[in-house]
């Protein structure tokens, strides 16, 4: 698989992943919701690393989550920066 289609399927996992958690903020019950939700914004923060800030924007907006981390400490606040930190490994690990 080329670097091309790798990215393209790295933005369209995104964009699923995105997708599929909007609301996840009022849903402090299900930490796998926030886990995907870190994922894909530990992906997006991969992404625009590796120079691709502009089709990731493109794709999704910046999460209000990013920027008011005020629940780490809870239980759905640590499933979400677990999320996150695995989801911009494995990213930095597929596109290198």
């Amino acid at each position: 698989m080329t670097q091309p289609e790798i990215v393209e399927q790295l933005l369209e996992l995104l964009s699923e992943l995105t997708s599929d958690t909007e609301g996840y903020l009022e849903r402090q019950d299900d930490a796998q919701l926030w886990y995907n939700r870190g994922y894909a914004n530990g992906m997006a923060a991969a992404l625009r690393q590796a120079g691709l800030g502009e089709r990731v924007d493109a794709l999704i907006g910046v999460d209000p989550y990013e920027n008011a981390r005020d629940q780490d400490h809870l239980p759905w606040g640590k499933a979400y920066v677990h999320g996150r930190s695995m989801g911009e490994r494995e990213a930095l690990d597929i596109l290198s």
